[in-house]
């Protein structure tokens, strides 16, 4: 960290281009010489797995008027020069956060100032309408702001191509290229009010009833009889969600009100992320008082999907990803006539449970893997355009249903999850008893994930260590059981040390370590690209004989994630 430039950075916001609160805002920080400082200047903010995210302030490692509006300035640029002889379209949505609404604003005047017209949702929506827009209005590219399940001083700003999935090489180097070489002062803020169409409940209309086209599969059944609790967390599939379900027939829904209003504090809970059991303790508690089968709750901006159902004691628990996304697939799977398909796929990621590729193989359905993203399961449907998608996800509580949009969707994926549990229901079963059977037929798998959390400059240097170490001192056992494959994704290298040979992997390079082990299990740690964390995901396996004895294995199954923590100090 150069303090020098630091200083040097910040001292370039204290005149024009800069507007007077900036200028004041950037000198008391320049005064205070604090941590704030030193992290608001040492570094330009950058491009995530899931776009750009940081905290709202001056500096240009936040997210303000001016960093958004010089990526604006350099995409618009971009597919300007990409597009010349085209009216450039992009569409813009945003989601509850504070600023949001201002900055989307400040977005759509950058993009009309540079002659590109521009969809702006009048009102909050969730991020996979913006997706769906995207291909619907043959727009050029989109933008939604939003920080996903992030802490409320957080914001952020996704960008989207022509497919609707997020940027992808080789466009997303070559607009962080641009970006990188516009200046502030080359910022048009002056927007073309006549370039810019507000879009309405009309699109919203459209979008519900291709959702129920896309998620309604169960046939002909009572819809009427499942008894869901829904929760927004404050975010925007309050606007979508209740109405799609309704529309598709489940009548029976119960919204926990205290929740439903959007609001970027998030008063209720402690983090807006529905991955996380507490985030979901009042659905969860509506469901208890009302016998309630399933409850689903979603984070701000709608693409991210929690389900909790009943367990075989009627308790109801909250499903990781993983146990998600395979019940959904093999959903899907058995509802589809894949017969009619070309080569159909499903997509999964390589952080995620290696359950999908058993479950693809039961199907004779072929199982792709990326890497963690959305972006990369889209990517796949745009290069493989003479194969069919069926679906697919990732363990962080996100799916796609077939190619309907090309991003995790809460909204189509609620419906899905409803579908499989009324389906079950139907059948005198439930969601919970299907995912055992599918244990006992695939193998019982369970998986973990543990972040620790490291904020500031000095936790993205100990993040950054700590990757080092791995590399360079790989473990030779982890849990008691010998490290037998070691998958570097950063040099595109797997390493059997059994065999005693190295091969190169066909993924684009990211900075991931995967370790497998001789028992099957699976170690993976990455730095994530929009937190400041570092992630373990972990997944190990045994045989399930028979599903009674489910309670006892994954016990088991549990004892040896402890063991292989442990070996992490953990």
């Amino acid at each position: 960290m150069n303090k020098d430039h630091i200083l040097k950075t910040a001292q370039s916001w204290t005149h024009e281009p800069f507007d007077e609160a900036t200028i004041t805002r950037t000198l008391a920080l320049i005064t205070a010489d604090n941590d704030e400082f030193q992290e608001a200047f040492y570094k330009d903010l950058e491009f995530g797995t899931g776009g750009m995210r940081g905290i709202m302030g001056v500096g240009t490692n936040r997210i303000n008027k001016y960093t958004l509006g010089k990526n604006t300035q350099g995409i618009s640029q971009y597919l300007n020069e990409q597009f010349p002889e085209e009216q450039v379209k992009v569409a813009i949505a945003y989601d509850c956060r504070h600023n949001s609404k201002e900055l989307a604003q400040v977005v759509a005047d950058v993009f009309s100032a540079n002659g590109v017209q521009v969809y702006l949702f009048a009102e909050l929506r969730p991020t996979p309408l913006l997706s769906y827009t995207v291909k619907a209005k043959g727009c050029h590219a989109g933008v939604v702001l939003t920080a996903s399940h992030n802490p409320p001083e957080y914001n952020g700003y996704k960008v989207y191509w022509q497919d609707g999935g997020q940027l992808v090489p080789p466009q997303d180097q070559e607009i962080l290229d641009i970006i990188g070489s516009t200046d502030f002062s080359e910022i048009n803020f002056n927007g073309n009010p006549e370039l810019i169409e507000f879009l309405t409940e009309e699109d919203d209309n459209v979008f519900i009833e291709g959702s129920i086209k896309a998620g309604r599969i169960a046939g002909d059944i009572d819809r009427s009889r499942l008894k869901i609790v829904f929760t927004s967390l404050h975010g925007t599939s309050i606007t979508l969600i209740p109405e799609t379900l309704k529309r598709a027939g489940y009548t029976d829904l119960h919204v926990v009100k205290e929740q439903a209003f959007p609001d970027g504090d998030f008063p209720t809970v402690k983090s807006p992320n529905p991955e996380e059991p507490e985030a979901l303790k009042m659905a969860i508690a509506l469901a208890d008082k009302i016998h309630a089968d399933i409850v689903i709750g979603t984070d701000p901006d709608g693409d991210r999907l929690g389900v909790a159902v009943r367990d075989n004691e009627g308790k109801m628990v909250l499903l990781n990803g993983n146990q998600t996304m395979i019940a959904m697939t093999d959903f899907l799977l058995k509802q589809t006539d894949l017969k009619s398909l070309k080569e159909p796929f499903i997509g999964s990621t390589i952080v995620s449970t290696p359950m999908m590729h058993d479950l693809a193989h039961s199907y004779d359905v072929e199982c792709k893997e990326g890497l963690t993203g959305f972006k990369w399961i889209a990517k796949m449907i745009e290069d493989y355009p003479h194969q069919d998608f069926i679906g697919g996800g990732e363990e962080s509580f996100g799916y796609m249903v077939g190619d309907f949009v090309r991003d995790k969707d809460a909204v189509t994926a609620a419906l899905l999850a409803c579908e499989m549990y009324a389906f079950a229901k139907a059948n005198t079963s439930t969601t919970y008893k299907e995912l055992i059977k599918l244990y006992a037929t695939h193998g019982c798998y369970q998986e973990k994930l543990v972040s620790l959390v490291k904020k500031g400059i000095s936790g993205a240097e100990e993040i950054k260590q700590m990757m080092v170490d791995l590399r360079e001192n790989p473990p030779a056992q982890i849990g008691g059981q010998d490290v037998t494959i070691i998958e570097d994704y950063a040099a595109s290298t797997r390493v059997n040390k059994q065999l005693n040979k190295k091969e190169s992997i066909d993924i684009p390079k990211s900075n991931v370590l995967i370790f497998y082990l001789a028992d099957g299990s699976k170690i993976a740690a990455r730095p994530s690209g929009t937190e400041p964390k570092i992630k373990f995901y972990i997944s190990v396996k045994t045989v399930l004989d028979q599903v009674e004895n489910y309670t006892e294995v994954r016990a088991q199954l549990e004892e040896k994630i402890k063991g292989i923590l442990a070996s992490f100090d953990m």
